[in-house]
């Protein structure tokens, strides 16, 4: 099942990065054919389906297409970035209105942010513990017991640096006597037959069979499913989009003039210089910036950003802008939750 999960979610994650870096290249000549319909065309465009007319078949090309496709670097994405960073909102409105070609589209810019984030924070370290103390009682044992052993040869090889009698060697060989005490008393975890310890026993957390194997699952193994929940994270983070959507229309309700699209925009938008900005934060602090800087940074900046995007896209005023940013900023923690209880839901269940 829970392979099912995840490849559905890598296939609408790959569905929408293909719709949204699907680029029809540079065109070239004004008359001919259409290779793709077979349509006459009477530009450098097929006016039916849209393609070029000129196909290229270079290997350079492929990369050409990549960059054109996925960032849109031949113009686009620096019209698209300084509006992105500083006036959100306008960006907003003028794609909302149909200024679409003169901006890389809200789905592409996220795909690609989301997706470099995730990159810079590998690159940077940030990822799930790989070793985790699951509270087992065969885990906490083993760790006391080599905590206590290193201990002892500590303190046995500072016994030859202190002179015969000395009142630090003798408290040295006193909680050494102790620690061979403590030492011998541990008991023992013998494994089962089935590999499991000698006291394991299965508990019945809910009493719900699915919800108790999951639990069982992260008491097991927590660093294995903190690796997997980051790496869900990415495939399902399109999913941050449909939960903050009915939160967004909240505060919007009664204005007609904005629809459910409008809104998409706006949020696809948003998570976007979220992420953009969270991979500066990450850079910045992998080259030594100051502490304190970076954590006003991480939350001055997203609010500011918020509250300047709602001004300028639905046309308010600062006090009305400032004030539904706070509840937005409420409305965020919510849909941050419930991201990652469906993320935790999915893991459990395989």
């Amino acid at each position: 099942m829970a392979g099912e999960i995840e490849g559905a979610g890598e296939l609408i994650t790959g569905a929408l990065l293909g719709r949204a870096v699907d680029g029809h290249g540079d065109g070239h000549g004004a008359s001919g054919l259409c290779l793709n319909c077979g349509t006459a065309r009477i530009g450098a465009h097929c006016h039916r389906c849209g393609q070029t007319g000129h196909v290229h078949r270079s290997l350079g090309a492929i990369g050409h297409e990549i960059v054109h496709g996925v960032a849109h670097f031949e113009g686009k994405l620096w019209r698209t970035l300084p509006l992105l960073a500083w006036r959100p909102g306008e960006l907003t409105r003028r794609y909302v209105e149909g200024e679409r070609m003169r901006f890389v589209s809200p789905m592409a810019i996220f795909l690609f942010s989301i997706f470099a984030m995730f990159a810079v924070f590998s690159w940077a370290g940030i990822s799930a513990p790989s070793e985790i103390n699951t509270g087992n009682p065969e885990t906490q044992i083993e760790a006391a017991r080599q905590e206590m052993i290193a201990e002892r040869k500590e303190l046995a090889d500072s016994l030859d640096k202190r002179p015969a009698g000395s009142a630090r060697r003798v408290r040295n060989e006193k909680r050494i006597a102790e620690l061979d005490r403590v030492i011998a008393d541990l008991p023992t975890v013998e494994k089962s037959p089935d590999g499991h310890g000698g006291f394991h026993v299965t508990t019945r957390y809910s009493g719900w069979a699915p919800l108790d194997h999951g639990i069982d699952k992260w008491n097991k193994n927590p660093a294995l499913m903190l690796y997997k929940l980051q790496a869900s994270s990415y495939k399902f983070s399109w999913l941050l989009i449909p939960l903050s959507l009915p939160f967004l229309w909240l505060l919007f309700a009664w204005r007609r003039e904005f629809r459910l699209y409008d809104h998409t925009v706006f949020i696809t938008y948003s998570i976007a210089f979220m992420s953009l900005l969270y991979i500066a934060v990450t850079v910045a602090a992998a080259l030594g910036a100051g502490e304190g800087l970076l954590v006003m940074a991480s939350l001055f900046i997203p609010f500011l950003h918020i509250t300047r995007q709602l001004k300028q896209a639905y046309r308010l005023g600062w006090v009305s802008a400032v004030f539904r940013a706070i509840i937005l900023s409420f409305f965020i923690l919510i849909v941050i939750i419930l991201f990652l209880l469906l993320l935790l839901a999915m893991g459990m269940s395989g």
